[in-house]
């Protein structure tokens, strides 16, 4: 996977067709899928578990970035392993163990990483990041799709950069469309999680273009 990417969040595609969806995004050459986990407890929201991971798995080759919006990820994480994911981001709000779960990840060989939504402070997490795969700077807070950027994570994506070098997948997601994407892939970020901005477009293709033109630095 190239950097820097686009991953399509599939919260708001149609599950009735999830198939077809699957194949337009192919077509307009995504690189890899985004499945935001949400169980009602850790966010006010629910969307889907490992069933749809699983399904999701056997009708694609593309990697799928399993974003875990849960209590307690220790208790589900190796299911969702299981189910087929190839990246698996928790919570830092959200784990009791979290340099556990790093490890246990990155032993089953999964991309592991580190969610932190817009309050938490990265620096009092500095050892934790340093033994991610990947870093998730949330621009709203977790729980619901449609919600304004916050640009204050463009601050925390170039101080994760700096302090990290590019060693560390960089990932931002919240708000993240065409008057949004170029200021995070210029601050560091090396995929973008884009919802409306591709799922709320007629065309794929052209929404996926679009968002490729958008990450072209201005000159």
């Amino acid at each position: 996977m190239g950097r820097p990417a686009v991953l399509p969040s599939l919260l708001l595609c149609d599950f009735g067709n999830l198939e077809r969806e699957i194949i337009r995004l192919e077509e307009a050459g995504v690189e890899a899928l985004h499945l935001d986990v949400m169980d009602g407890h850790f966010v006010p929201n629910l969307s889907y578990g490992m069933p749809i991971v699983a399904a999701i798995r056997r009708l694609t080759k593309l990697p799928l970035d399993v974003h875990l919006m849960i209590s307690n990820p220790e208790q589900f994480a190796m299911q969702f392993v299981e189910a087929g994911a190839d990246a698996i981001t928790f919570h830092r709000e959200a784990s009791k163990s979290p340099a556990e779960l790093l490890a246990k990840l990155k032993s089953e060989g999964m991309c592991a990483g580190i969610a932190f939504n817009p309050l938490t402070s990265l620096e009092e997490s500095r050892s934790l990041i340093e033994d991610c795969d990947l870093v998730l700077v949330m621009s709203v807070e977790a729980g619901f799709g449609g919600q304004a950027f916050n640009s204050n994570a463009l601050d925390r994506l170039k101080w994760l950069r700096q302090q990290l070098g590019d060693g560390v997948l960089l990932e931002v997601d919240g708000g993240v469309n065409t008057r949004t994407i170029g200021q995070c892939v210029e601050a560091g970020a090396d995929l973008l999680v884009v919802g409306s901005a591709i799922f709320k477009q007629p065309d794929y293709c052209e929404a996926m273009s679009r968002l490729a033109d958008a990450m072209q630095p201005t000159v």
